[in-house]
Formats: C-alpha cells, structure tokens, sequence
C-alpha cells in the first residue's frame, strides 16, 4: 500500500509553511498576497472536511420540503425551490422553508466564512 500524505495533510502542510515562515519573510503586496493564499488553503480545507455532510444534508432537506425524491439531484432540486419561491407558491410561512434556508446559509458560511460575526450567533441558541 502507498501511504502517501492525504489531499488534507499536503494542504495543511503548505498553508503551516506560509504561516509560520513565508509570512514573516515578506511585506506589502507580498504579505498580503500570502495571507490570501492561506485563507484559501483554509477554504479548501474546510471544503473537504465539511462540504459532503453539507451537501447530503442540503439534499435531503430539499427533498422532504420539496416532495421530492430522496435521490433527486440537488442541482435541480435547488431550482425547483427558487423557481416555487419565485412563483410565490412556497414563503417564508411554508412550513420548513426558513428553517432549510437558515441551515443550508450557515452551513455555507461555516465553510466560506467562519470567523464573520454574524455566523457565532447564528448558531448560538437564544435564550
């Protein structure tokens, strides 16, 4: 067996190198362009941690709250819920449409975005 890092250790290695050295190595557009490529490799990271769960989540929210088959494509799924949105056929008062649209945007921004401000209190429950 070939026991060669995975996608996520090779990853996690060169976004360690531009934080811990390159980094502080370099200044202006250079820094800054080094904490971007580090974002992304975050990005990536997460991307291939948490998008699968995601995605198999979102599918199946959209097919309880769409009628739907369980094995229906999420793509297409996803068109038919903005399209019935659109129409006016399904509003925030369908039952589960805010919910599906609060957990799919969270899930998004724990991906893309997870220090943004409003993401921590988005998940915190109210008291």
């Amino acid at each position: 067996m070939h026991d060669a890092p995975s996608t996520k250790e090779l990853i996690e290695a060169v976004k360690r190198f531009i934080d811990e050295t390159a980094s502080k190595q370099l200044t202006g557009h250079a820094a800054f362009h080094a904490r971007v490529a580090s974002n992304v490799l975050g990005t990536v990271m997460r991307e291939l941690e948490q998008r699968p769960g995601a995605e198999s989540a979102e599918a199946a929210s959209l097919a309880t709250l769409l009628g739907a088959d369980a094995g229906a494509d999420t793509d297409s799924l996803n068109r038919d819920l903005c399209a019935r949105i659109r129409s006016g056929a399904m509003t925030l008062s369908t039952p589960g449409l805010l919910e599906h649209l609060k957990t799919t945007t969270i899930a998004q921004l724990s991906i893309d975005q997870p220090n943004y401000s409003g993401l921590a209190r988005a998940v915190t429950p109210r008291r």
